[in-house]
């Protein structure tokens, strides 16, 4: 499959936006806008969440939102292409592993990821902190 968007930077340079630059400050404060806004729908109950409902099956993203839905996490309610974000960044991290079927990717729980939702559930203060690393990345 081509990407349409493969040389869509070379080709902005060369046209529209030729005499267009953003100063490093005004690099950072969009990165921050961004970061903050994100880091916002990324909870660590939204990720706890994430990981339950695929803990004992494989889901595809629509029934992993609405189980979502179900147990009231409304993270991804206005914005569930969020919750691909998050997926892949789980996935990335090795806590997910995922298969197409059918035209459809589903997601499961590996080895990683079980062991890490049951030691956040022993030891719910110190898995909080560790999830932060995850939230600062999924916002970038």
């Amino acid at each position: 499959m081509n990407d349409p968007f493969k040389n869509l930077k070379s080709s902005m340079e060369k046209s529209i936006f030729k005499d267009f630059s953003f100063s490093n400050e005004r690099k950072n404060a969009v990165r921050e806008a961004i970061r903050t806004n994100q880091q916002s729908q990324f909870h660590t109950e939204t990720i706890i969440a994430l990981l339950e409902s695929v803990q004992h099956e494989s889901k595809d993203g629509y029934n992993i939102s609405v189980q979502l839905f179900q147990k009231h996490e409304r993270a991804f309610q206005k914005n569930e292409g969020q919750l691909y974000t998050l997926l892949h960044l789980l996935e990335n991290k090795e806590m997910l592993t995922s298969n197409w079927i059918n035209d459809k990717k589903y997601y499961s729980l590996n080895s990683k990821g079980k062991k890490y939702l049951a030691t956040y559930k022993q030891e719910t203060t110190k898995q909080g902190l560790s999830l932060n690393p995850f939230i600062t990345e999924a916002s970038l």
